[in-house]
């Protein structure tokens, strides 16, 4: 019997700390996110799930193009993409990105342009006509989502804060047939 004790013990402590180190990495390093929504196709579908680093962004800033996904409000988490930096000046001409005045190619848009057989799939415009700055400001990051013609983004919410930004998404896992490292 002192030793079925014993046993049941040892299980239980192993449960004990196997439990405190989910805890521990779920609050810190990674999360899981299900995505809602069509902002962010063809690069990520509507339920897809996915994983995030929460720790990426402790030991360096969002770079161009990462995808990240931030508190938009208090209820909801959005995912799109990093386009500017503080310090950038962004704008839309005739369907191309231009940063710091020099035009940017955004590879990972081709296939869903493509859909749109030659209209714009990204309508003009400039940071300062829809959030009245000239730059992105000192800690704050212009997100848009690869859907540009489907995505509640900066447009529309102006800079996000570093502050608001939960982690960077790094892995699609779900569904399995579906399962990448995201780019």
């Amino acid at each position: 019997m002192g030793q079925l004790r014993n046993e049941i013990f040892e299980w239980v402590k192993t449960l004990v700390v196997v439990l405190i180190l989910v805890i521990i990495v779920r609050t810190f390093f990674f999360a899981n996110y299900m995505v809602y929504g069509e902002s962010m196709m063809p690069s990520i579908q509507d339920g897809e799930r996915i994983i995030i680093n929460k720790a990426s962004y402790n030991l360096s800033e969002p770079k161009r193009f990462d995808m990240i996904v931030f508190h938009a409000t208090k209820e909801n988490d959005y995912i799109k993409r990093v386009i500017g930096l503080p310090g950038d000046s962004i704008y839309y001409k005739d369907d191309i990105l231009y940063v710091n005045d020099v035009p940017i190619e955004e590879a990972y848009l081709e296939e869903f342009r493509a859909q749109y057989d030659g209209n714009v799939f990204t309508n003009d415009f400039t940071i300062e006509d829809v959030t009245n700055e000239s730059v992105v400001p000192e800690g704050h990051l212009f997100v848009l989502g690869d859907n540009r013609r489907n995505s509640m983004d900066s447009r529309q919410l102006g800079f996000i804060s570093l502050d608001q930004v939960v982690g960077k998404a790094n892995l699609c896992y779900w569904p399995l047939s579906d399962f990448r490292l995201l780019k």
